[in-house]
């Protein structure tokens, strides 16, 4: 065989496997893992070029439902909650009860629970996919549970998920920061 012949067939060989292979390679996961901004951590998949402008999208709707769940709270706006707020939906509060949906609105509607100020900071959104969400913040809070003081910084997560096409909050909780964690 000359030289050119003696190439020809490796090089078709490898240009087919990186082009055609690739794209099998990349139809089942095989593509570069995505990366946060915060972290710079690896979510040990990867995601198509659709997928993470999705992934901000989706985590600018989180943002804003986030925001706007903060505003209901202030407002005692339980129709805003009611909405929102998935049917399993979970939380843990400032005095570490855990409680219900029903439970929730229950004591929002009555005042058993009433926010004066509630101020986040450093609000950070993960999304997994298209369909769940983390929220972690800091948040210095005011106001009453049972007519007893709730005052002070905590650390605060809310999950979202999409349930048929809607973000809805699937659990909430909130931890007293020490001083140690401040």
């Amino acid at each position: 065989m000359n030289r050119l012949g003696r190439w020809t067939i490796p090089m078709l060989l490898t240009g087919t496997l990186m082009l055609g292979g690739g794209v099998f390679a990349w139809g089942q996961g095989g593509n570069p893992p995505a990366s946060t901004t915060e972290s710079g951590t690896t979510s040990g998949h990867g995601m198509t070029a659709v997928e993470q402008t999705y992934g901000r999208d989706a985590e600018e709707q989180i943002k804003s439902l986030h925001e706007q769940g903060r505003q209901a709270a202030l407002k005692d706006d339980a129709s805003f909650l009611e909405t929102h707020l998935a049917n399993q939906y979970l939380e843990v509060g400032a005095d570490g009860r855990l409680r219900t949906k029903a439970e929730a609105l229950k004591d929002l509607k009555s005042g058993n629970v009433k926010y004066e100020a509630i101020s986040e900071r450093d609000v950070k959104v993960n999304t997994f996919g298209n369909n769940a969400a983390v929220v972690n913040s800091t948040a210095s809070i005011k106001g009453r549970i049972e007519g007893k003081p709730v005052n002070g910084e905590y650390r605060a997560t809310s999950m979202y998920v999409k349930e048929r096409g809607h973000w809805r909050e699937v659990a909430f909780q909130l931890t007293p920061m020490t001083n140690e964690s401040k």
